[in-house]
């Protein structure tokens, strides 16, 4: 089959749903030799389907707010189905065979293991103060002999928070009140001298790269910086499906320079082909292997950080919402709610839910739900009941209370009250976020 030069937008969101891991596939043995669901209702997830999607992605965002659940478990669920949350901790910070690691790929992330290399050219950069934040390139830059005390503590003691530190300093006015000891340390952490050996709650425990990432991958020649990129939009591409020069450069935050003449350089050897793309206004490009799939039947609660929808000129291009994150949004001009979860569902976003775990009640709260315009409220509740239900359970809450608020609740709230029923393969509710 010959491949299009040309996508129409239905076939667009369908490329990027498949290419963002997302099918109605469950994971595990096959149906003959074992259950579809372990013990207390976890699919059979495994290491290696998380260690396959997360190859697949590329990396998986890391946000600290914890209103629902720290939004890099979440990626999984959308995706696996519910499944151990701890597996992901093992992956990350399981010694010496983990298999994923902290740095700044798109924002801070979780990236596999092997992909270290790729990510010293920024590191160097960032040794030379290139970058980074200004602030923090000034503090290197006047408080070397410092810098080089804190390595050499976390190099004799490590792994140590901040806050362990000998001399950690006082906490200063902005930069988040961080201590000279912080700052030490993260820009060790962008210059790849120390990285993340674990976590205590939400706080990065450092220490040196040797005694934390396998040999195996410190031992791996550091690529030419342009070739480095050149992998790195390699990976973004099939992460997209198909893409436009911004989506390509975002995916790991790449310079505009840079990534222009590394994407230049990929058309011309063949590896990323130019299309256009109904409605859009600039061009995208694919891969050589491109399929377009016939349907896209995913059905998922998507983090606002989850890489199909974290460009959101993208997500606007592709799906027609306009999706903000209202965190930072004085609440009586939020207009969906403070974390707001998309719902994917019939290759479109039909609605958005703000979502809270209420663990001392064992609820989790729908504080709004709104359908998208295109969407009839209750063509949308059934499926996003059940999901709801899904999370709430994988997330160990016995129940889940819809407010008043937003033209989908009404709706919501009945199906909610209703009692469970048997799915069939062709439901709607039974469809997708598995992979």
């Amino acid at each position: 089959m010959p491949r299009p030069d040309s996508l129409s937008l239905r076939e667009a969101r369908r490329v990027a749903i498949a290419a963002q891991g997302f099918s109605n596939a469950v994971p595990g043995p096959a149906p003959d030799s074992a259950p579809e669901t372990a013990p207390g209702g976890l699919a059979q997830v495994e290491p290696r389907h998380a260690r396959r999607l997360i190859g697949r992605l590329g990396l998986v965002q890391i946000d600290s707010v914890n209103v629902l659940v720290r939004s890099h478990y979440l990626p999984l669920f959308s995706r696996l189905g519910p499944y151990e949350a701890a597996l992901l901790d093992r992956l990350a910070y399981g010694g010496k065979r983990r298999s994923l690691f902290e740095y700044w790929g798109h924002e801070a992330s979780l990236i596999p293991v092997e992909q270290q290399p790729l990510f010293r050219w920024r590191m160097a950069r960032a040794e030379r103060g290139e970058g980074i934040y200004g602030e923090l390139a000034r503090f290197a830059a006047e408080r070397r002999p410092y810098l080089d005390s804190v390595l050499a503590e976390v190099a004799a003691r490590g792994p140590l928070g901040a806050s362990e530190l000998s001399e950690a300093g006082r906490g200063a006015g902005g930069w988040w009140g961080w201590s000279d000891g912080k700052r030490a340390l993260e820009f060790l952490f962008w210059a790849g001298r120390v990285t993340t050996a674990g976590r205590r709650g939400f706080e990065r425990l450092y220490d040196l790269p040797e005694r934390v990432l396998p040999a195996s991958v410190l031992d791996i020649p550091t690529p030419e910086e342009a070739e480095a990129q050149r992998s790195l939009l390699r990976i973004a591409a099939r992460a997209h499906g198909v893409a436009t020069e911004r989506d390509l450069r975002d995916y790991h935050r790449l310079d505009v320079a840079d990534a222009r003449l590394r994407i230049a350089e990929l058309v011309e050897a063949g590896e990323l082909l130019p299309v256009t793309v109904e409605g859009w206004d600039r061009t995208a490009y694919v891969t050589p292997d491109l399929r377009v799939p016939r349907k896209a039947p995913a059905c998922a609660l998507l983090s606002p950080f989850d890489s199909l929808i974290w460009e959101r000129q993208r997500t606007e291009r592709l799906f027609g919402a306009r999706i903000r994150l209202e965190i930072y949004t004085p609440a009586h001009k939020r207009e969906h709610g403070y974390y707001v979860l998309p719902f994917l569902m019939d290759e479109r976003i039909a609605a958005r839910v703000d979502l809270k775990s209420d663990r001392k009640a064992g609820a989790l709260l729908v504080q709004a739900a709104h359908a998208e315009s295109h969407a009839r409220p209750d063509a949308v509740a059934q499926p996003l009941a059940a999901e709801l239900r899904r999370l709430a359970g994988w997330l160990g809450l016995e129940r889940v209370i819809v407010a008043a608020a937003g033209d989908l609740a009404p709706a919501l709230g009945q199906e909610l009250g209703r009692p469970r029923k048997a799915l069939t393969p062709d439901d709607p509710a039974a469809a997708g976020s598995r992979t």
